[in-house]
């Protein structure tokens, strides 16, 4: 389903107007306050917040920092676009064609905080860069240190000590024999970590050649090795199949090891207290992979009246000094390289994620281009067939070669080349 433009119908238009209280800006009344919508945890949302007072004490320019549900975040944006009422900066997850004309240039920004290369995407209608990554994410693996020290079986903890994802089943398998833990392994029901599994087999994932979708054998291999973990009890089918919480499912205390990523490291120091957590590496088989990119977007809009202002204060939070702090609160991984960075006792977990990024191919970048460039010109999709068939496949709706399948056909018929 391509992402298409709409007109507002009378209930969306008064939605539009309600939510847009909350996201005015001000700069005719003397003092100037400037609005932000964004979706995050609370130690984002801390995070942002922290910010926003540290630039008033500053400069005397308030920051009014509005949290909205993720589901309805692109819809807030969108209503607000439409009613020509934008507020003057967002994290969006997606670029919306509704209002790519009426972002503020941001490439001075961009050149100065010095981002990795591949995150500088630039609008390909025009050459300006219009968005800048919020922080960037990669997937990555945690294990309950509890039930791995009860069963007496060890586990890497350096991106020096390599397993690979039989040796990881047999050891998760003697911890849950030895243990009463109920499962080895939960991952995020996800394309992107699923991308990561089919990197570590050495796959390049689906990707078009002259217009057509295509894989490598090794899809086939990760995916059949996927549908095992699950066909044996050793993994749970409801996370994939029905849905059901990863993140709630390894906090009971009773999985082995989880396959998720970097943003669950600020949750799991708030709310894991039951057992020790420790972020580990990745298996690879053979490869080193993980796949990674930008949280959200940094967005400012054109027509709000406080643009200069706007600018102004993107530039100050992208500053070295200023980003140090906002990862620092929000345990996040920052897009550029060079910065000082006091992640405290979990330090070390921030090194493996770098670490497992450093080793990874160039494959994200080829993927984010493609996704910010089909953002940008309103070719997007909504699906994801890789996660889609994947499901049907594990719920033996469909065979593995019906799924590889399927995946190249959707991906031909939705995707740009």
């Amino acid at each position: 389903m391509r992402t298409r433009t709409t007109r507002l119908t009378t209930a969306a238009a008064a939605a539009a107007l309600l939510g847009l209280a909350a996201c005015s800006n001000g700069a005719d009344s003397g003092d100037v306050s400037l609005s932000i919508v964004q979706s995050g945890d609370g130690q984002q949302g801390g995070a942002l917040q922290h910010m926003a007072d540290l630039y008033e004490e500053e400069t005397g320019v308030q920051i009014d920092v509005v949290e909205v549900p993720n589901a309805d975040l692109r819809t807030r944006l969108r209503n607000s676009a439409q009613a020509e009422d934008l507020p003057a900066m967002a994290f969006s997850p997606n670029i919306d064609p509704v209002w790519t004309d009426q972002m503020l240039d941001l490439t001075e920004i961009s050149e100065s905080a010095g981002f990795y290369p591949e995150l500088n995407l630039e609008d390909p209608n025009d050459g300006l860069i219009k968005s800048l990554p919020s922080t960037l994410t990669a997937v990555g693996m945690f294990v309950n240190v509890d039930l791995w020290e009860e069963a007496g079986v060890e586990f890497p903890t350096t991106l020096e000590e390599e397993w690979s994802w039989d040796e990881f089943v047999d050891a998760a398998t003697e911890v849950v024999d030895s243990t009463d833990a109920e499962f080895g392994l939960v991952m995020d029901s996800s394309a992107h970590r699923l991308r990561a599994f089919l990197h570590q087999f050495g796959s390049k994932s689906v990707w078009l050649e002259d217009g057509e979708a295509v894989t490598s054998p090794e899809t086939a291999t990760a995916l059949e090795y996927f549908y095992d973990m699950h066909d044996s009890g050793f993994m749970p089918r409801s996370v994939w199949t029905a849905g059901d919480d990863p993140s709630a499912t390894f906090k009971s205390g009773r999985v082995a090891a989880y396959y998720s990523g970097s943003w669950q490291i600020a949750d799991f120091e708030e709310t894991v207290t039951e057992f020790e957590w420790m972020s580990v590496p990745m298996p690879q088989q053979p490869v080193r992979a993980t796949n990674y990119g930008q949280a959200s977007a940094f967005v400012a809009f054109d027509g709000t009246g406080v643009e200069e202002e706007t600018l102004d204060f993107a530039e100050w939070f992208y500053s070295a000094e200023n980003y140090e702090i906002y990862c620092e609160m929000s345990r996040c991984l920052p897009p550029m390289e060079g910065l000082d960075i006091d992640y405290g006792d979990n330090a070390y977990a921030f090194e493996i994620y770098n670490g497992e990024i450093a080793a990874s191919s160039g494959l994200f970048e080829l993927q984010h281009i493609k996704h910010m460039r089909s953002n940008y010109l309103g070719t997007a999709v909504d699906s994801e067939p890789l996660q889609d068939e994947t499901v049907r496949y594990l719920n033996d709706e469909i065979t593995l070669d019906e799924a590889i399948e399927n995946i190249l056909t959707v991906t031909t018929e939705t995707r740009e080349g």
